[in-house]
């Protein structure tokens, strides 16, 4: 059993656990397995297809190693589990306290001979004030007994004092002439849930890539004011209640290797490429701006163009005319820079550590060609917090509050874009994700470091759709640092990400139960699974949701263990469901009202084939050409499986009476995602029981390329893919419209409109 396991189903219990640990340990091996199961890694898992994985000892090691522990004898582990007992488990607080309105208590540690001690607790309240609470220690629940070392110890819960507000406070636990110091975090039991999807209601939206949004107006990608347009269409002419975006994350725009936005260079700030440059107010005010922009018509038409997107021209463009916006900012009034310093405040460190980064990452790259990335700057200026970049911020501030100012306007029209959702009639609004990953190149590593293990890259097992399994190139991060620092990052990511929206995603969500961690050396079939603190977690979620007023979506998809579900259906986190994954034991497609209703339902997702592309095989070819798969058999393997799945989607489809009868039931042999299966298979996912309903937009165009081809960069596409229909072919094609009567038919139909 792991020992993390074990201390919470002690917490979750009436009856105490009795723990005992003897050293030094037998042999190396059990040492070993004592300190990996502290740390939560995983000695066994299965994978999706129910198969056994036991990685063995040099991948605990490895694992380990990454994260500090000394795996080099015996005596070297069993010191390190010593150090873990006495900093995680036997302190009298804790580092950092995370609890909830039902579960509204502190994990104290004490030692037999302290039990007649008074423990009295003190809070110091995030909004200012103070509270207190006192308990004899002996008086308390106990939850686990420990011997260690001789000595007996205690773990036991004391009651927080009833009225705590939620929120990130800090308390002072004395007893017995011993004082600990911990960040406590209250939380609320479950995530925001709107009123939208309340009392049984449904919803549904249309997911987009935001980039991908051509319009006669924008300068090479879609941007905020696109996105107002899209959001007023969609509400218009389907009733969606909301606009579902890829995560918006700044990167460093540059093809093919750091355009991902599930790969960003900041999860806590958004790519200023969506900036609508000329919707700035100090646009309006520049006459530089406005006698230069009819100079940079040619450039933005060759851009607006082009058949991807070219995130370095995107870039470089904008970046010319808000270096001219920022001047016009200085010479502007007094009220709109006490609007940016107020953000500034606000934003304190993370934001000025981003603009940092961003300045140096700029100056350096502009000085030396070569330098690309923070791994290849002069080593003093490698850390954030060295007297070199201290230096550099100083002398170089105005670049640094440059950046500053872009990020502000960002903000801004993101907030903008919201509130104009709404106003279009949108129920939620902006539905946004945040992605899993960081990249290893990016702001976060080179500001954040110390958080992240060194020596092991995230990813995920082999599936049906990557018989390679995934190797995702970014560090996990360091939980129990994370912890020591209060979650101070996480709540931040999770804060900055809900900002300005009615929906936040959390793409793969299994991450805040267990990571998928692969060693240095090794691929992805040779990993193992590191667990992580969910609860904790998910309660930073739920805070955070009901400040900003977002309900939660969680990706679980994937190697799906059942306690996660579980576990996210305790805090009110919405499933999500993809009609390709949702089948019986035997096969077959699951019916509408199999899927659960505290999910999302989609026909899709940004690593997958649309539906037009799904019935093509699409997906399958361009891995074939990409030479992702192992051969010529798991071609014609994958193809015959997929060929025998849409023989099974049409034989459902008859059954629930959404196809016409006179429809051929061998129509699986057609290559051609037809009008009437269109039509049956936007019926049947609006059906569905699930709250929400999520409809790709290539896949209300019937368009037939993903957006990302997992495992692949230079090979394929990935992330530049514009849509086939400009905003203005939306609102006149007729083609178009109908494919918009079909789904508002549908949705009235089922209930979401």
């Amino acid at each position: 059993m792991w020992a993390r396991l074990r201390t919470l189903e002690a917490y979750m219990s009436n009856e105490p656990v009795a723990t005992r640990y003897d050293f030094p340990s037998d042999d190396f091996g059990h040492a070993l397995e004592r300190v990996a199961a502290a740390h939560g890694v995983q000695e066994v898992y299965w994978d999706i297809w129910g198969q056994e994985h036991r990685p063995g000892s040099e991948v605990e090691r490895a694992v380990l190693s990454s994260i500090g522990v000394d795996t080099s004898s015996v005596e070297s582990v069993d010191e390190a589990l010593r150090d873990w007992l006495r900093t995680e488990r036997l302190a009298l607080l804790p580092s950092c306290v995370v609890s909830s309105t039902k579960d509204a208590w502190a994990p104290v540690a004490f030692r037999e001979d302290f039990a007649g001690a008074v423990a009295t607790l003190r809070f110091t309240m995030e909004g200012g004030g103070a509270m207190e609470c006192s308990a004899r220690l002996a008086d308390l629940a106990v939850v686990e007994t420990v011997e260690f070392d001789g000595t007996r110890w205690f773990r036991a819960r004391m009651a927080l004092p009833d009225g705590l507000p939620h929120g990130y406070h800090r308390a002072v636990l004395t007893a017995g002439g011993t004082t600990a110091e911990c960040s406590l975090i209250h939380c609320p039991d479950r995530v925001y849930r709107p009123e939208a999807i309340g009392d049984g209601k449904r919803a549904a939206g249309i997911a987009i890539s935001l980039y991908g949004l051509r319009s006669a107006r924008n300068w090479g990608c879609g941007d905020f004011s696109d996105l107002d347009r899209f959001a007023a269409w969609a509400s218009r002419e389907t009733g969606a209640a909301f606009v579902a975006l890829n995560p918006l994350h700044a990167l460093a725009n540059r093809s093919p290797y750091n355009t991902s936005p599930y790969l960003p260079a900041s999860t806590f700030y958004r790519n200023f490429i969506y900036l609508d440059v000329e919707a700035v107010p100090e646009y309006a005010d520049s006459e530089l701006a406005r006698r230069l922009r009819p100079l940079a018509d040619g450039r933005i038409a060759e851009l607006r163009a082009a058949e991807l997107v070219d995130y370095e021209g995107v870039a470089r463009l904008k970046r010319f005319f808000l270096a001219i916006l920022y001047r016009q900012f200085l010479r502007g009034g007094a009220a709109r820079r006490d609007e940016f310093d107020r953000f500034r405040r606000a934003e304190g460190r993370l934001l000025e550590r981003f603009a940092v980064y961003s300045a140096l990452d700029e100056y350096l790259h502009r000085r030396d060609q070569s330098i690309w990335i923070w791994p290849d700057w002069p080593a003093e200026l490698q850390d954030p917090d060295s007297e070199a970049v201290r230096e550099f911020a100083q002398r170089q501030w105005r670049r640094v509050e440059f950046w500053q100012f872009v990020y502000w306007l960002v903000d801004q029209q993101v907030a903008d874009s919201q509130a104009r959702a709404v106003e279009a009639g949108m129920s939620i609004g902006l539905y946004h994700d945040l992605a899993l990953a960081t990249d290893r190149c990016g702001s976060d590593l080179w500001g954040y470091r110390r958080f992240y293990a060194n020596g092991c890259r995230v990813g995920a097992p082999p599936d049906d759709f990557s018989p390679k399994g995934q190797d995702w190139s970014f560090p996990p991060p360091a939980a129990d640092l994370h912890r020591a620092d209060g979650f101070r990052l996480f709540a931040a990511a999770i804060r900055n990400n809900s900002r300005h929206g009615g929906a936040l995603r959390i793409d793969h969500v299994m991450r805040f139960f267990r990571l998928y961690w692969i060693p240095e050396g090794k691929d992805a079939t040779e990993g193992t699974y590191v667990r992580e603190p969910w609860r904790d977690l998910l309660r930073i979620v739920a805070l955070e949701s009901h400040r900003n007023r977002v309900m939660v979506i969680g990706e679980d998809l994937g190697t799906v263990e059942d306690y996660v579900r579980d576990g996210l259906a305790e805090f009110g986190v919405l499933s999500y469901r993809l009609l390709y994954f949702e089948k019986k034991e035997e096969g077959k497609f699951k019916r509408p009202d199999e899927y659960p209703v505290e999910a999302v339902v989609s026909s899709t997702t940004h690593d997958l084939p649309t539906l037009a592309g799904y019935w093509l095989g699409r997906d399958i070819e361009s891995r074939r050409c990409a030479g992702l798969l192992p051969g010529e058999d798991s071609y014609r393997d994958q193809m015959r499986a997929r060929l025998e799945d849409r023989h099974k989607l049409i034989e459902i489809l008859h059954d629930l009476h959404l196809l016409p009868d006179g429809y051929p039931r061998d129509a699986a042999m057609s290559a051609e995602l037809t009008g009437e299966l269109h039509n049956a298979v936007i019926g049947f996912l609006s059906s569905a029981n699930s709250r929400l309903f999520v409809l790709n937009q290539e896949d209300l165009t019937k368009e037939t390329e993903q957006q990302n081809l997992p495992g692949s960069t230079w090979e394929y596409p990935n992330w530049r893919r514009k849509m086939r229909y400009s905003l203005e072919e939306l609102e006149t094609d007729e083609l178009v419209a109908n494919f918009t009567r079909m789904l508002r038919s549908w949705l009235v139909k089922t209930g979401r409109v």
